[in-house]
């Protein structure tokens, strides 16, 4: 099936003061399919690649090692006026709904300058009627929105508008990057749903990036767990979030999903799994999670885990299952 998006062994190396070497993303490969439209959720905590991901997709930062490629063409070899392209088609939705804005401008102007860059009005009627559609369409008031400036408007009421900037453009692809995580939690259902109506009204694909697995399961279709750069888990959401392999995959949803009787999620989790209280140094070439894995054995800290087959929805790198691959 032709790709939408695909990264192929992905890797990211920092380098810092005295040679340091951090690897914030290790050989990581995913795709989104052209012709359906999806929503892939990174779930991982502080530090495991998901906003490092996220950049390089974007374009804003360049892999180590690794392609990434939007409609089969690099993102890193494409020429101006695929580049273009890319920046229309590829849109972004950041974590800080204060620090996107110009707070000398009202915030009309980042719903005016998509439409005049890329020519979605013939007179400035048109472009009114454009721009009151789209805060329409998430949920806002124009009257309560247009003439405003950043600061007079609440957290939610600027991601909102930022989702109305993204229904004017209609891109293929949203990279959504912790875009709830500021915003009241009575809003967060609001932003959510947004995202789930782009994808079945208007085809438009999205990578989710949270710390949330609750969000991860709102949104549903596809799941990927990552630690410290790798991806340690995949596959259907639900599937994952109801029967988890990988230690790590439990243990965030033991901290992070409160159990839900109506819909069963923890009752495969077992009870007892807590982190290892040895936290020596890891190796990079090992599980980089065998320092605090409960259930680690001894080539957990020799060799990275190959990636093993649960089903055709669900894969999992632990040597724990490796004879089930």
């Amino acid at each position: 099936m032709p790709s939408l998006l695909e990264l192929k062994n992905v890797s990211k190396v920092f380098y810092g003061a005295k040679g340091r070497r951090v690897r914030a993303v290790d050989k990581v490969s995913f795709s989104l399919p052209k012709e359906k439209p999806q929503i892939i959720s990174l779930v991982g905590e502080s530090g495991s690649g998901k906003t490092t991901i996220a950049r390089m997709i974007l374009g804003l930062l360049s892999p180590t090692e690794g392609n990434l490629y939007f409609l089969d063409k690099d993102i890193y070899t494409m020429n101006k006026d695929e580049w273009r392209e890319f920046r229309r088609e590829v849109q972004a939705v950041f974590q800080d709904p204060y620090g996107i804005y110009n707070p000398f401008y009202r915030v009309d102007r980042v719903l005016e300058i998509p439409i005049k860059k890329f020519n979605l009005a013939t007179s400035k009627e048109d472009s009114q009627r454009l721009i009151t559609e789209a805060l329409e369409a998430v949920g806002l008031r124009p009257k309560d929105i247009i003439g405003k400036y950043p600061h007079q408007l609440s957290g939610g009421e600027r991601q909102r508008v930022m989702l109305a900037r993204l229904y004017l453009l209609k891109p293929k692809l949203i990279v959504a990057d912790e875009p709830i995580s500021m915003i009241d939690v009575a809003l967060r259902a609001l932003f959510l749903n947004i995202l789930l109506d782009f994808k079945n009204k208007y085809g438009i694909s999205c990578i989710f990036i949270t710390h949330d697995l609750s969000s991860a399961y709102y949104l549903g279709e596809n799941l990927i767990i990552l630690y410290k750069g790798r991806i340690v888990e995949r596959g259907k959401t639900n599937e994952i979030l109801t029967n988890p392999y990988h230690p790590y995959t439990k243990l965030l949803i033991k901290a992070l999903l409160p159990p839900d009787p109506e819909k069963k999620i923890l009752t495969s989790i077992e009870t007892d799994v807590r982190l290892n209280e040895d936290v020596a140094p890891y190796k990079e070439n090992s599980c980089l999670f065998a320092n605090r894995c409960p259930s680690s054995i001894d080539i957990c800290r020799e060799k990275a885990p190959p990636a093993v087959k649960i089903n055709e929805d669900h894969e999992v790198r632990c040597f724990l299952y490796y004879e089930k691959g």
